[in-house]
């Protein structure tokens, strides 16, 4: 497959068949035609104000058509599009702006207050686009629907060697923004594009565009629930839109699931992405509840998320779905596909790619035999690295043997048969006593009570151990947690050093909506609450 980019290949669908829906919400649809010409004016506008090739432009929105258009005006001109969580507070919004060197950013009226406390300090000033969602105008900006009155078009081609920054969680530290080549991009998402689908990747842009247009192609109508910053739904929205398919999108900043649900029914979705059960199991829930049948529904995606065989299993008797739950990240994969098609699948298994290999401390490649464990690596179409950071780039972006190989961090042990069981981080494995912890081993087995809802471990420090594992649970609905009886339960499951030595209890772990817990909160919460009770116990 010859190199072929997004832009062009969305403006081939475009200028073949501008009436094929490309963008619905509950209010309004965009065409092709109506989407190519809204980023054309976008991407004029952005080039007028001096935007040029390697320069990059920020998004502060949730899901609403807006990100998709002003996605596209970025790609079309070689600026590199930045999606910043929209649940950033200034401060943080600031130092993403200044991290990416930002020269543009469009923003929804109702952060316009944390927008302009962002802007305030940079060094160069930004080029402010506002999308009118009920908000105060925002000072400075340009309206968005005065961009589009204006009119303009988007280059036939977009110009070689642009980057797309997606920045990483920051669960676990800093965001870090990684670079991917846009020439490069597609070709390294061919299999969940196009194979996806069962169709054969083109071998050309002309051929991309045919599939697309093609009335034998299997029409693909994809609802994204997390925010489209999430990598995963990010990459199957860019997806679907490569197939000529049709984005459905709950244009609000909270996930609404009776909301999801009626869109879903209304536009014969046939693809929901999710993030693990922190989104599909209320999802699931609002169609049992509702007794909604989705006929049309035929996969559900999800990546980086713990995705359970429970949740899974209701979301098979919804119908014939197949679920993918794929292991990848931000800085690159797949490393693993667990499918399954039915209730008979599961348990999932984790499958590896061709291209994944495990490998230990000193980066020599484990052989996978049953109990191997190492750390997970792939080989094939990577991003260039991290954004002004060399060191960092090289650490995860090692050459090994002449070859350049991704590596998060992600321990996993390997099953003997092609598949593994992931571990998890190796910036939280809990060191205790000289033992490695990984917390994904000890969250599965509180899990497993039926108290529990939802889980998570960490480690805490402690002057005998260096750390102690520590876990922060939440009780399920309508249930009590007694730790007495929840220590026997994992005692019965895992070994003495895994066992958690500090239990914190909380309504909630604060996951935002791809499902992630930002573990340096946690731990402050916890050693603040462990602190107390040592004051408390030594206070008269």
């Amino acid at each position: 497959m010859t190199a072929v980019h997004y832009s062009d290949l969305w403006q081939g669908i475009a200028r073949a068949d501008p009436e094929r829906p490309a963008i619905v919400t509950a209010d309004e649809t965009l065409t092709y035609g109506r989407f190519a010409a809204e980023a054309g004016a976008l991407s004029s506008h952005l080039t007028a104000r001096g935007l040029r090739p390697g320069d990059a432009a920020a998004m502060l929105l949730y899901n609403r058509p807006e990100y998709l258009t002003f996605l596209w005006a970025c790609l079309s001109i070689g600026v590199a599009p930045v999606a910043i969580n929209y649940r950033y507070r200034a401060g943080e919004v600031r130092a993403l702006l200044d991290d990416c060197d930002a020269r543009a950013l469009i923003v929804a009226t109702s952060f316009g207050g944390v927008a302009a406390e962002a802007i305030i300090g940079l060094d160069a000033p930004l080029e402010l686009i506002s999308v009118d969602d009920g908000g105060a105008p925002v000072d400075g900006a340009t309206p968005y629907a005065r961009v589009v009155d204006a009119g303009g078009a988007m280059p036939s081609r977009a110009p070689a060697g642009a980057d797309m920054r997606l920045y990483t969680g920051g669960t676990t530290g800093t965001p870090r923004a990684v670079v991917w080549d846009m020439d490069t991009l597609l070709h390294a998402r061919r299999q969940s594009t196009w194979g996806i689908i069962d169709v054969e990747p083109p071998s050309d842009l002309a051929e991309a565009v045919a599939i697309a247009v093609d009335p034998s192609t299997p029409r693909v109508v994809t609802l994204p629930l997390p925010p489209l910053l999430h990598g995963t739904a990010q990459s199957t929205t860019m997806g679907t839109l490569a197939l000529g398919g049709t984005i459905v999108l709950q244009a609000s900043a909270h996930l609404d699931v009776e909301e999801a649900v009626r869109l879903a029914r209304t536009h014969d979705v046939t693809r929901v992405i999710v993030a693990g059960d922190a989104v599909a199991l209320p999802f699931v829930e609002a169609l049992e509840r509702d007794g909604v049948v989705l006929p049309r529904l035929n996969s559900v995606m999800s990546s980086g998320m713990r995705f359970s065989d429970e949740v899974k299993a209701r979301l098979h008797r919804q119908g014939d779905i197949m679920i993918v739950d794929l292991l990848a990240s931000s800085e690159g994969g797949p490393f693993a596909f667990g499918i399954t098609r039915g209730e008979h699948d599961l348990p999932t298994s984790l499958v590896t790619t061709p291209d994944t290999v495990l490998l230990d401390p000193d980066l020599r490649e484990v052989a996978p035999e049953s109990g191997a464990v190492g750390i997970l690596a792939f080989r094939g179409i990577l991003p260039v690295g991290y954004y002004r950071d060399p060191v960092k780039t090289a650490a995860t972006f090692p050459v090994i043997d002449g070859h350049r190989y991704v590596m998060p961090g992600d321990w996993a042990r390997a099953r003997g048969d092609g598949s593994i069981e992931l571990l998890g981080r190796l910036s939280a494995v809990v060191n205790t006593g000289g033992e490695k912890v990984f917390p994904a081993e000890v969250e599965e087995a509180l899990l497993s009570h039926p108290a529990v809802a939802d889980a998570i471990v960490f480690g805490l420090p402690d002057p005998r151990f260096g750390e102690v594992v520590s876990a922060m649970v939440v009780p399920a609905p309508s249930a009590t947690i007694d730790l007495t009886r929840l220590t026997g339960h994992v005692d019965g499951k895992l070994a003495g050093y895994k066992k958690p030595r500090h239990w914190f209890v909380r309504t909630s772990l604060g996951r935002s909506q791809t499902g992630k817990v930002e573990l340096a909160r946690v731990r402050a919460d916890a050693a603040q609450e462990l602190a107390d009770r040592h004051t408390k116990e030594s206070s008269p």
